[in-house]
């Protein structure tokens, strides 16, 4: 009788031991699955802030290359104005248009992830550029001011800005579509949604292919 209780007593004993090797092990496994959980998590977030950053970064590169336009174009105004002082409306449009960008420009600077903000950026580079072409089309008109020096190098300096700022935003349009892809695609949109990393928006050129030249009209 006494031996068939030792029995008893080691088969449970046996048993619990199974079942405390399972639990342990059921522990073990879950706590593995939420550090590799955890891990991609934070592989995952890191990721998305380096290509957030870095198409903040190549925006900030076509901030730059607009500065040095709007910058130029006072100086252009005014050499050409010594020549078409009679032209002052065209003159005028050019100075409004580049009233109209420089603010369209720092609004943008200030919030790059906002579509209508650079939105609104495009439309006024391109009315700008609009009036820079007609005054470069009124300025092949008048000899002497196509013979000037300074009209001839700002122009040199204008076309060599245009090339910049479409360099620029090219490489600012291919970091925002690898950011979004990566943002979008499964299962990095969850790190996004929780973290809050937003669509980026996409600088689309709404200038004709005209305006888009006009600047560079030679001297």
């Amino acid at each position: 009788m006494i031996g068939s209780t030792n029995s008893v007593a080691q088969v449970a004993a046996t048993r619990q031991r199974t079942q405390k090797g399972t639990d342990m092990t059921a522990t073990t496994g879950l706590v593995i699955a939420l550090v590799a959980l955890a891990g991609w998590f934070v592989l995952t977030w890191n990721r998305l802030v380096e290509l957030r950053n870095r198409w903040r970064n190549a925006f900030a590169q076509i901030d730059v290359q607009l500065k040095r336009r709007h910058d130029l174009v006072p100086n252009l105004v005014e050499t050409a104005r010594a020549y078409l002082a009679h032209e002052r409306g065209t003159l005028e449009a050019v100075v409004q248009a580049r009233g109209l960008a420089t603010q369209a420009r720092a609004a943008a600077a200030a919030d790059p992830s906002d579509a209508r903000g650079l939105s609104r950026l495009d439309a006024a580079e391109a009315g700008l550029a609009g009036s820079l072409g007609r005054l470069m089309v009124l300025a092949e008109a008048y000899p002497e001011l196509k013979a000037d020096r300074t009209m001839s190098e700002l122009t040199e300096e204008l076309t060599s800005t245009e090339n910049r700022i479409g360099f620029a935003r090219q490489a600012f349009n291919d970091a925002v579509m690898t950011y979004n892809t990566a943002r979008e695609s499964l299962p990095a949109n969850i790190v996004a949604t929780v973290g809050g990393f937003g669509q980026a928006a996409l600088l689309a050129s709404t200038r004709s292919p005209a305006e888009r030249a006009a600047p560079s009209v030679s001297f």
